[in-house]
């Protein structure tokens, strides 16, 4: 495993000199299946398209429904199916790489395979990650699983709208992740309600400005 990891750290260091060459940045989101980051970047492809070139990473197990999804956008997406596998690694977005115009891209973001363990280990060459949580998952999930929330730059905590109906226990869950990392931003959003997305553009925007 070490050196499988060796590696792909290997690679992404290669991924992220290309990316830097052409002035893109990446942003690796990760989520359990379901959480909604395809929703949200629906959403942030709405707000970003008339200020940045969008390009789109697609990693699924075995569908290009997602992808799908947002060839509304007419922006760069390509697909990366690992048939099983529960991530992508650095090798896999390198051959992604090939084939968008990175001349034409601003800001490139990876959509990662559903999974809150694997997607963590494997640098992929990304400017940083973002973790998007679901309040249907529960609110233990960032004491359980702490390396993504570690990693992450931003987590973004999406269904909000079903707080009411669900037994989420909010201030418990941000105490949990101050814990973990004290100076991490955490969004509400509701993606499909729209609630909560011009907080989560705003940081987006000063990140790629930074």
């Amino acid at each position: 495993m070490r050196n499988v990891l060796d590696r792909n750290q290997d690679k992404a260091e290669d991924n992220r000199k290309i990316l830097k060459e052409h002035n893109v940045k990446m942003i690796n989101m990760i989520s359990s299946p379901g959480a909604g980051k395809t929703t949200l970047l629906e959403r942030s492809c709405e707000y970003l398209q008339d200020k940045v070139n969008v390009g789109v990473i697609e990693g699924d197990a075995y569908t290009d429904r997602d992808a799908k999804r947002l060839e509304r956008f007419d922006i760069p997406i390509v697909q990366i199916n690992t048939e099983g596998s529960c991530h992508l690694d650095s090798n896999s977005v390198a051959k992604a790489l090939e084939n968008i115009d990175l001349g034409s891209v601003d800001v490139l973001f990876v959509e990662n395979v559903g999974n809150l363990i694997c997607p963590t280990a494997f640098d992929l060459g990304e400017d940083f990650v973002v973790a998007v949580l679901s309040t249907t998952e529960g609110h233990d999930k960032p004491a359980k699983y702490p390396m993504l929330f570690r990693k992450a730059k931003a987590t973004i905590l999406n269904k909000t709208d079903l707080l009411p109906y669900i037994n989420f226990d909010l201030p418990g869950f941000e105490k949990d992740l101050k814990d973990i990392n004290p100076h991490m931003p955490i969004i509400q959003t509701s993606a499909t309600q729209a609630s909560g997305i011009d907080q989560w553009n705003l940081w987006l925007m000063g990140e790629l400005k930074g």
